[in-house]
């Protein structure tokens, strides 16, 4: 999106109200953050997506400049367990990193749910027989290689944090 305009505090505060999550087709198991954001009147819709899992964009609004749908280059990986992360990294890691490279130059996050998934991949407190370290240097490999912020997030607080790093990645964007 280039911007060549500034825009006012209240015109950014419309055009984030319009704000709208995109959530790929293929996500599973989301009812909860689903669920979020029907409760909150976060408006989202469910498209294909590319790679990925959540992304969001701005509704065309010809009133302050916007003249068609502007999708924002944030994009969010959910994984709903260590045990998903862990089976991803074993047995379909071509396909995940085939996913990073597409967003590579994108703002990339993934939010595990599993709020002390770190302190349960030291201690090895997951159901698979990935070996711990090998857990973590993939983990951390995949964060440097593809600029990936990684959280662990409890499965509670997952639609918050995606409709979070939706808005303030919007707005940033909005203010430059």
């Amino acid at each position: 999106m280039i911007n060549c305009y500034r825009y006012t505090d209240t015109e950014i505060k419309k055009l984030l109200k319009s704000m709208t999550i995109v959530v790929d087709t293929r996500e599973q198991n989301n009812k909860a953050i689903i669920d979020y954001f029907t409760t909150k009147k976060i408006p989202y819709i469910t498209q294909k997506m590319d790679f990925c899992d959540y992304s969001c964009f701005l509704p065309a609004n010809v009133e302050l400049g916007i003249v068609r749908d502007t999708y924002i280059d944030c994009y969010l990986e959910r994984k709903g367990s260590l045990e998903e992360l862990s089976g991803n990294l074993c047995n379909d890691r071509t396909r995940l990193e085939s996913e990073f490279l597409k967003a590579k130059s994108k703002r990339l996050i993934m939010m595990i749910e599993e709020s002390t998934g770190l302190e349960k991949i030291i201690e090895h407190k997951y159901k698979t027989e990935y070996n711990e370290k090998s857990f973590l240097a993939s983990l951390f490999s995949f964060a440097h290689r593809y600029s990936i912020d990684i959280h662990f997030i409890g499965g509670k607080y997952a639609g918050l944090f995606i409709y979070m790093q939706m808005y303030y990645a919007t707005r940033e964007l909005l203010k430059a």
